[in-house]
């Protein structure tokens, strides 16, 4: 019974041992794998958070396995096509407070449908390109951005229907029409389509050109035949002030022997 005891102790010890061990390797694992100047740790997922890290540009090195990712007040100005790509686990993706200001068609590919939050809040994003959001199931924050509104951020907003609440904290910096300048995008698009305005200033333009020619042809019409009459009023005037034929004495002689 000894033996087995002491069997048994070793073994306990040495399987302690060993879980510290595998412990000790899984965090270092993680710990160089998380990308340089931010803070990785599990809780329901692995969280990285590079909040105030002073990044320009988003890490290419980010854990295949982050379910929250935490990229906000820094200086990143652009996302590019397919960053996130790896990412099949990202539920949390906090963009927010940074300068960003060009969002390519792709930036989304791969994490669109796994997405639950998406903050782009507090950045410089004018405008993007309408599929930037295609497929996006997050609840995305992209207020206080100087939006320029038009047809393709009212494409953009359609393609996010569900996202209702996204449209009413959109708010017109620019638009193509001045006079919603400044005003909730939502009450822009209800006043008047957006995509349809570019077809109506042709129609507009064409209405104005085909007015212009028309009155062109009615006004050389009417100097024409203003011209004429007086031409012809010149022409009579002449005519009128012609002398009259004299008779000759030879003619009048005629006449009186004929009589």
């Amino acid at each position: 019974m000894h033996l087995v005891d002491l069997w048994l102790t070793r073994s306990l010890s040495m399987c302690l041992l060993l879980q510290s061990f595998v412990l000790m390797i899984l965090c270092f694992h993680s710990a160089s794998m998380c990308p340089k100047g931010c803070l990785c740790s599990h809780s329901g997922g692995l969280n990285v958070s590079c909040s105030n890290a002073n990044l320009k540009e988003i890490p290419r090195d980010l854990p295949p396995e982050t379910v929250l990712l935490y990229l906000d007040s820094n200086q990143i100005t652009s996302i590019p096509n397919e960053i996130f790509k790896d990412l099949h686990q990202l539920r949390v993706l906090n963009l927010s407070k940074n300068g960003i200001e060009f969002i390519d068609e792709h930036a989304f590919k791969g994490v669109a449908e796994t997405l639950q939050t998406l903050d782009l809040s507090d950045n410089r994003i004018k405008s993007v390109h309408k599929n930037a959001f295609n497929n996006l199931k997050a609840r995305a924050r992209i207020a206080n951005n100087p939006w320029h509104c038009d047809c393709t951020l009212q494409q953009v907003l359609r393609s996010m229907a569900s996202n209702h609440e996204t449209a009413n904290n959109v708010i017109c910096k620019t638009s193509v029409l001045d006079e919603h300048a400044g005003r909730p995008f939502l009450n822009a698009a209800n006043d008047a389509d957006l995509c349809n305005l570019p077809k109506k200033t042709t129609d507009y333009a064409m209405l104005v050109t085909m007015f212009g020619w028309f009155t062109m042809v009615i006004s050389y019409v009417v100097y024409y035949v203003r011209q004429n009459q007086e031409d012809a009023r010149r022409h009579l005037e002449y005519l009128k002030s012609l002398p009259s034929r004299q008779k000759k004495p030879e003619e009048a002689d005629d006449i009186s022997t004929v009589v």
